[in-house]
């Protein structure tokens, strides 16, 4: 029987839920450094086709979230994360010994079901915990400190590569889900009460997925997320060859990373601050208009004046602008897809994320396979992906009360 905890403050608990959060993206980022000598030492033929270490990561965390929510309605979302650091670190070991691509990417399908409960039970215990806008707060300081970790894990891996080689970004992500594991062990109370456990059956999830899909908030606002972040999961299995092939910048590619990501960080901050006020509908709309706005016209002058490969000056430009406006929408558009399904907040977070993992890995994989050594594959799917998200969310809105407090 779990002893009582001492709730923790806002500071620490924020900064916990951004650390296991994180781990997706340490998992994912670390190893961008290390995917042109991973497919050497693999015999991957095409390079394109390295990009699987990134997007298989993805392709097991879709399944896990499936498992994990109802998961976690039924045993509590202590023991269910458990299980999830388990089964992550299995992945990891299996990445670790791999002398084959399909190894190569068990592993990391294995990561991505193993990393699901730490990101999507967090998203539940925050709901447990808060509502409406100060539940968007709180996810978006959260945001602000796990962003942190895409703009430095990069340099991590191609710290590691230089001082070992790439069987050392495993080792280190091994250690991660150590210290995750025993700082939300030691501090975190189980916050689903007994008498709110859902049982884990067919029956149940099929009546909880019934609820989610009758609930047109809920699954309009998870699409929207889903299409656009297609375009953000493109970025992130083109980037190495983006910053490396096309623009040659070798070993500060890590650099030229974190800074992008920075912006996201900064955006989430500004959310934090803004969202109160203005509340998270227009804060998400105004966003996808800045992102269409710059790719648009980025579009028009990469194709028109540069070949499709601006000068890396404009290019960073517009990719803070993008990611700024993407920043603005990671806890928003969380917030509002979660807001109706406090009464089911395991599932719901479940199927928030498998929803939103579904619908961005096929779209993410389309604008990353793509690339042709141009930046206009990824600027093209920005535009293109933010039009049809802002589409998507005016039909949620329509007829709709306006956003209160």
């Amino acid at each position: 029987m779990q002893r009582d905890l001492k709730p923790l403050s806002l500071l620490e608990f924020t900064t916990m839920v951004a650390l296991m959060i994180s781990i997706v993206a340490m998992a994912t980022d670390i190893m961008m450094p290390a995917l042109g000598v991973i497919g050497s030492e693999l015999g991957v033929e095409d390079p394109n086709d390295a990009q699987l270490v990134i997007s298989s990561l993805f392709a097991g965390f879709a399944v896990g979230q499936l498992v994990a929510g109802p998961l976690s309605d039924a045993i509590g979302r202590k023991r269910t994360i458990y299980i999830g650091y388990a089964i992550f670190i299995v992945g990891c070991l299996t990445s670790l010994y791999a002398t084959d691509l399909m190894t190569m990417l068990a592993g990391r399908i294995l990561q991505g079901l193993g990393a699901a409960p730490s990101r999507i039970i967090t998203v539940a215990i925050v709901r447990d915990s808060y509502h409406g806008r100060p539940m968007a707060r709180v996810m978006s300081i959260a945001m602000a400190v796990f962003i942190l970790v895409p703009a430095v894990a990069p340099s991590i891996g191609q710290g590691l590569i230089i001082a070992a080689d790439w069987h050392a970004t495993f080792q280190f992500l091994i250690g991660m889900a150590v210290i995750c594991f025993s700082w939300f062990a030691l501090r975190q109370p189980e916050t689903l009460t007994p008498e709110k456990h859902r049982p884990f059956s067919l029956k149940a999830i099929y009546g909880g997925i019934r609820d989610f899909a009758s609930r047109r908030m809920a699954v309009g606002y998870t699409v929207s997320a889903g299409i656009v972040f297609g375009a953000f999961l493109g970025y992130l299995s083109s980037a190495q060859q983006i910053f490396q092939t096309t623009y040659k910048l070798g070993e500060l590619f890590p650099i030229y990373f974190g800074i992008a990501a920075l912006a996201i960080g900064t955006a989430s901050i500004v959310n934090s601050k803004l969202v109160m006020k203005l509340g998270m509908r227009y804060l998400s709309r105004r966003a996808l208009i800045g992102i269409i706005f710059v790719s648009g016209a980025m579009l028009i002058g990469a194709a028109t004046q540069w070949q499709g490969i601006p000068p890396l000056p404009l290019f960073m430009a517009w990719l803070m602008c993008t990611f700024f406006c993407v920043g603005m929408l990671f806890g928003n558009f969380n917030a509002l897809a979660m807001e109706p399904l406090g009464h089911m907040a395991g599932l719901g977070a479940a199927l928030v994320g498998a929803l939103q993992s579904f619908i961005s890995l096929p779209l993410g994989w389309a604008v990353g396979h793509f690339y042709d050594g141009t930046v206009l594959p990824l600027v093209t799917g920005f535009a293109v992906l933010a039009t049809l998200s802002i589409l998507m969310m005016s039909w949620t809105e329509h007829g709709q009360e306006p956003e209160v407090g």
